[in-house]
């Protein structure tokens, strides 16, 4: 095990945390909280670009810092999250991926059904439907 394996990070948040008290504060509220204001600075950076300057967002070496310092907000925050109410983040998003192969089957092209450029987000491994959260990854 490194440090930069998953549990390496968790364990290197866990006494980040610890050596600042900070764990008080750490409750599965606070933590989804900050996860999601950290996923929307994340979207903030895309906000009012162009569908193409977004793909071209890494090349300004500014930007690909912020990209990459909201990247890591958000995932310090979800292995916290995970660590607190004893998530295995890995396990978890392998039995996802498990459950979406099977309610959304692979679509052969040109079989006219799904899975084209313009299906709907659910083809797209998105959010929507009915249950919201139970689709995509």
């Amino acid at each position: 095990m490194t440090d930069n394996d998953v549990a390496g990070l968790r364990r290197r948040l866990a006494e980040f945390a610890a050596a600042r008290d900070w764990q008080p504060f750490h409750t599965p509220k606070n933590l989804a909280a900050a996860l999601s204001v950290e996923a929307a600075e994340l979207l903030e950076i895309f906000q009012w670009l162009t569908p193409e300057q977004a793909e071209r967002v890494m090349d300004d070496p500014e930007s690909a810092h912020r990209v990459a310092d909201e990247v890591a907000d958000v995932l310090a925050y979800l292995l916290q999250f995970c660590e607190v109410l004893g998530v295995d983040p890995l396990a978890a998003l392998a039995a996802k991926i498990d459950r979406n192969e099977v309610r959304f089957p692979a679509r052969r092209r040109g079989d006219g059904v799904g899975g084209g450029a313009g299906g709907g987000s659910e083809e797209r491994g998105g959010e929507g439907g009915e249950e919201r959260g139970e689709k995509g990854a």
